[in-house]
């Protein structure tokens, strides 16, 4: 007889058989059940060897802590179930797939070996038989209780239902269905397990269904009622939309369309805004009042009044009037341009007295890169304004500065008021960028447009033509920029105080590369803590060999190259060495030098004259050659050359043809022969200042007397030989001061400008003033006797060491004199002589 509800080991002793040991973790096999487990612990690995080596039988019984690694016999449930493997499989990662029956139930008794696995005695335990009325009830509310959980719960296949409803023993019943609860505990399907009367197992497991059916109910309400809820807020949404479609055919969003006019009305009333535009802007309310709100009309309305309420009629920044502060900011960004800060603080300091803007508008021309963006910006920063700026190339359109019209589809006010709304102030720093690069078409023309913007007795009314309302810009700081006053039509030149930029000396080009460039590169490539110095040799080898600019842009390209490729050394090798970038480095650096500097001859050459030019760089020295060739009196000019300056070499040739007995050449020479002049370099050549040039190189060709490789010169000639005044006298000069010349002929007339030419560049160079070609003559041919073919020196200015000096000598002989024809004034000038 076995006792129920005891524990296993009281039951009669039964013969013990010994069977391999495969602990079980999380898991436990009823009889009649097919798990498949996966084995990787090297003792079980062994028991699943011991028995397919045996009978194929295996005990299999479940740990009491499933964490417990290595179990001893403690550690093990004292019944489990003796099963049949099925099949074995081993898997790549040493682990072994096994499926295997669970048999019948056994009590473990002494362990036998414990390596190289478990082997231990089992006594099969036998159950009690339950037949009766009382069996047959329980197995039928179980299998009908199983009903209704399978139902509820999906996991559990509809088969499994079929299999259990099959199934007449109890013992086996409760088994079947217990294998197929996922939801029970560990320690139930123990007690379980160790339950040898089938009834009293039946009895437990309805309790455990009774729960999860309860439980299962309650969640499927839960989500009955989540489905419910969220089917009812759908219909909802889709009822409101119906509705709001329904109301837009009725007009029914008029509650809507109100409330939005209450809004505008409330922004209106609390809206500073100039009379005219009160008014409009009130007038424009009331008819959207009467409107359909779907109508595009409305649509319109509302955008323009949207427009009106946006802008900053009377919203203006704070304005610091502090000059020290200014021009601490302005020396901070910029270094030099001081004339143009000067300039700058004077008109700061004109608003500090008058609180308003005085004077006209601010224009800065001068060549790429010089700094005339970031002028505008500093003084924005000095004065507290907000900074905007509008980029004018390539604007065709007056509507770009006036606006469209409301008629047109799309209509938008133009760039200014844009942008003011965009700044949100009304008295912002305007850059009107570019300036001279805008044009006119069949749209209109926009510098026309400009005429009223800038000039300060009329933009306190300035009106666009979207708002069609005067708009008052007379507190916005207006600031244009141009690379040239030739595209700049003059009426608006008229409105603008013009300001140039010339372009940065050697020097300002070095200091600017020192004090700003450098440290701005090291550290954008990171190079803030690396020990690297960059010297003025190399720094000067970049401005000559690499770059050729007025401005300091490919300056700075340049020095962010060299500080990339440190940068890469450094990430390579190390930053513990300092590195020194000197100008034999520039070389492996940055390539082959890209220009060639020019340099002065090595040896006196006949028809070679060095002249000197402004180009969008800066300046440069401009060859002209000349050679004479037979032929019937031709003048050939080539060089890529513009109009003027092919008629300022003609002027050069009728001239030097009027000199020829001064000259001692025959009358008839120049009709026996060709006189070609060639300025080489391909780059457009334009402007007068070349004509001395050309002179001296066609009297240099024709007598065959060789020019000073140490002189450099500029100047308009005229046909009786004056010269007269040129441009772009400090960029000249910095251009000869490169090439290492020593003498500058330069018209008389332009002794004022020596002004702006720095005092360590007029120190280095002889510079003397002339009026004549004569006087150029004299300084340029190398003669044995000069003033026996050209007279004695007259009085003249020379700066030597940055200093004047008055040279006497004979007085200027009349016009007269030297026209062709007049008798000589000395036997020296007769021909022949």
């Amino acid at each position: 007889m076995l006792f129920m509800n005891s524990d296993p080991k009281d039951a009669p002793a039964a013969e013990a058989t010994i069977h391999p040991l495969l602990p079980l973790r999380d898991i436990v096999v009823f009889p009649g059940m097919i798990s498949q487990l996966f084995v990787g612990r090297e003792r079980s690995i062994a028991a699943l060897e011991e028995a397919m080596a045996g009978s194929k039988e295996i005990l299999l019984a479940a740990q009491r802590n499933a964490k417990t690694n290595d179990p001893v016999a403690e550690d093990i449930h004292s019944v489990g179930t003796i099963g049949d493997v099925r099949q074995l499989i081993r898997l790549p990662d040493g682990t072994v797939k096994v499926l295997v029956e669970g048999k019948r139930r056994a009590a473990l008794g002494e362990f036998v070996q414990a390596s190289p696995c478990f082997l231990v005695e089992t006594r099969p335990l036998s159950e009690v038989v339950a037949t009766g009325v009382t069996a047959e009830a329980l197995m039928r509310s179980v299998q009908s209780t199983f009903d209704t959980y399978v139902k509820l719960n999906k996991k559990v296949a509809p088969e499994v239902l079929t299999t259990a409803q099959a199934i007449d023993d109890p013992s086996r019943l409760a088994d079947t269905i217990l294998a197929h609860l996922p939801t029970v505990k560990l320690s139930d399907r123990q007690s379980m397990l160790e339950e040898l009367d089938p009834s009293v197992r039946l009895e437990r497991l309805m309790e455990l269904m009774q729960a999860e059916v309860e439980i299962l109910q309650v969640e499927k309400k839960i989500r009955t009622r989540v489905k419910r809820q969220m089917e009812r807020t759908q219909k909802e949404y889709y009822l409101n939309e119906q509705m709001q479609a329904i109301q837009k055919e009725l007009g029914g969003e008029r509650d809507e369309f109100k409330n939005e006019i209450q809004e505008l009305a409330d922004q209106i009333k609390n809206k500073r805004l100039s009379k005219e535009a009160e008014g409009k802007i009130k007038k424009e309310l009331k008819k959207l009042k009467q409107m359909h709100p779907t109508s595009a009309e409305a649509t319109v309305v509302r955008n323009y009044i949207d427009w009106i309420l946006e802008l900053p009629w009377f919203d203006k920044s704070e304005e610091r009037y502090d000059l020290e502060e200014a021009e601490r900011i302005l020396d901070e960004d910029h270094y030099g341009l001081r004339k143009i800060k000067e300039r700058i603080l004077e008109h700061l300091a004109v608003q500090a007295l008058t609180k308003e803007l005085r004077g006209p508008v601010l224009c800065f021309v001068g060549p790429p890169g010089v700094g005339k963006t970031s002028l505008a910006k500093s003084i924005a920063r000095a004065t507290g304004r907000k900074f905007v700026r509008i980029a004018l190339g390539g604007v065709r359109d007056e509507a770009e500065i006036r606006g469209h019209r409301r008629t047109y589809i799309g209509a938008m006010p133009g760039k200014l008021i844009q942008s003011l709304k965009k700044a949100g102030s009304n008295n912002p720093v305007f850059l009107l960028d570019e300036i001279d690069k805008m044009s006119s078409d069949f749209r209109g023309d926009p510098a026309s447009a400009l005429l009223e913007v800038l000039d300060r007795e009329q933009n306190h009314s300035f009106n666009d033509h979207y708002l069609d309302l005067d708009y008052d810009l007379s507190d916005v700081m207006f600031i244009t920029t141009a690379n040239s006053l030739g595209g700049i039509p003059l009426p608006l030149q008229d409105r603008m105080e013009i300001i140039e930029l010339g372009g940065y000396t050697e020097f300002e080009k070095l200091n600017i590369a020192n004090d700003y460039l450098v440290p701005k590169n090291r550290k954008e490539c990171g190079l803030d803590d690396v020990p690297l110095t960059v010297s003025e040799s190399a720094i000067r080898t970049i401005i000559h060999h690499y770059t050729r600019e007025s401005g300091v842009r490919s300056l700075d390209r340049e020095l962010a190259s060299v500080c990339r490729k440190v940068a890469r050394q450094v990430v390579e090798v190390g930053k513990e060495r300092p590195i020194e970038v000197g100008a034999k480095q520039i070389p492996k650096l940055l390539g082959v030098p890209k220009f060639r500097m020019s340099r002065k001859e090595e040896r006196d050459e006949v028809g070679l004259v060095k002249g000197l030019a402004v180009t969008s760089a800066g300046g440069d020295i401009l060859e002209a050659e000349a050679t004479v060739v037979p032929g019937k009196g031709k003048v050939i000019i080539t060089g890529r050359l513009e109009k003027g300056m092919e008629e300022s070499g003609q002027a050069a040739m009728s001239y030097v043809r009027s000199r020829l007995a001064l000259l001692r050449l025959a009358e008839d020479h120049c009709q026996n022969v060709d006189v070609h002049v060639h300025f080489p370099d391909f780059v457009k050549k334009d402007g007068p200042s070349a004509g001395v040039t050309m002179a001296t190189a066609i009297v240099s060709a024709l007598m065959r007397v060789p020019v000073s490789r140490d002189v450099a010169m500029t100047g308009e000639i005229t046909l009786r030989g004056r010269v007269l005044p040129i441009g772009g006298l400090k960029e000249k000069l910095l251009a000869a001061h490169r090439a290492g010349l020593g003498t500058v002929l330069i018209p008389k007339e332009n002794r004022k400008d020596l002004r702006d030419v720095p005092r360590r560049v007029l120190k280095l160079l002889r510079i003397v003033l002339v009026d004549h070609v004569d006087d150029v003559l004299r300084e340029a041919l190398v003669l044995e006797d000069p003033a026996a073919l050209l007279g004695p020196p007259r009085t003249r200015i020379e700066y030597r060491d940055g200093e004047p000096h008055v040279i006497e000598g004979a007085e200027r002989a009349s016009e007269d004199a030297r026209r062709p024809g007049a008798p000589a004034p000395s036997v020296a000038h007769q021909p022949g002589a």
